[in-house]
């Protein structure tokens, strides 16, 4: 027993020395400056302070703060939605599910920004979307999707939905069958079979596709950048520019480890409350 787990530390060695450098090491250092002083110019000053705290708990930093988690999780609900039944048709499509994987793993081939630049010309007031609705009758006026939290949410789904297929995929490409012929020779319908067969089995990369799409949208800049001039915020854009142009890396770094904090509360409560309700589907 000593042996093998000796082995086993022996093969992680390289992944917890590559995470203990490139992930604990810099939190910890961000720690540390979140407590120092603001010198002159962006200059750190080792003397123990808590300002920085005291500004990322303003009534401003908390609403930005609650925005990006808000409008987060509504693009990643959304991303679930979309990704489910499209990833369930992809994993039953037979010859043509190598074909519908290389079309979902393309975005990853091409820069963000391109793909974001695409859509700006797409919603602006004089894009391809209002001219085609206002040419059908649909609208009389343009609709206002950019520089609005509708065009940002729009921006968030389209960066991250294939983060969120994938996973749902893999894990319902591992399903297994007899359980769902057991269900139908039980008596119960698709729906039934669905809510209490497949949705449980399947949950795990339901989970994994809801924290990995989760989490990076928060944090993420370019999308308010691009879609609204930068007139809505998310807190990725204040860290940035905590750091980047105001030299204030206290705050900067306050408000990371806050919002690294609230993502992790955030998952919590999101696991828990989705483990009940996979033991009710369970019954």
């Amino acid at each position: 027993m000593r042996r093998s787990l000796k082995q086993a530390y022996l093969l992680l060695s390289p992944s917890l020395l590559w995470l203990t450098l490139f992930l604990v090491v810099p939190v910890i250092f961000i720690a540390v400056i979140s407590f120092t002083t603001n010198g002159d110019f962006g200059a750190i000053i080792y003397e123990f302070s808590t300002e920085a705290y005291q500004a990322a708990f303003s009534s401003l930093y908390a609403k930005v703060i609650w925005q990006s988690l808000w409008w987060s999780f509504i693009a990643t609900v959304i991303c679930l939605f979309i990704a489910y039944p499209f990833a369930y048709f992809i994993a039953n499509a037979g010859k043509w599910k190598n074909l519908l994987l290389l079309l979902v793993m393309v975005p990853f081939w091409t820069n963000l920004l391109v793909r974001l630049y695409a859509w700006i010309i797409l919603m602006n007031n004089n894009g391809v979307i209002n001219n085609f609705l206002m040419k059908i009758g649909f609208i009389d006026e343009p609709l206002a999707l950019m520089y609005s939290p509708g065009g940002v949410i729009i921006g968030l789904v389209y960066g991250f939905l294939p983060f969120m297929i994938l996973p749902i995929y893999s894990s319902i490409e591992q399903l297994d069958k007899t359980y769902l012929e057991a269900s139908e020779d039980l008596g119960a319908g698709p729906i039934k079979t669905f809510l209490h067969v497949t949705l449980p089995l399947t949950f795990p990369g339901i989970l994994a596709g809801f924290i990995i799409t989760f989490v990076p949208s928060i944090s993420v800049f370019v999308v308010t950048d691009l879609f609204t001039g930068g007139k809505l915020l998310m807190v990725g854009n204040v860290i940035r520019d905590a750091f980047l142009v105001e030299m204030n890396w206290q705050l900067g770094a306050a408000l990371s480890l806050l919002l690294m904090i609230l993502v992790l509360l955030s998952l919590l409560i999101f696991m828990r409350f989705t483990n009940r309700k996979d033991r009710k589907l369970l019954v």
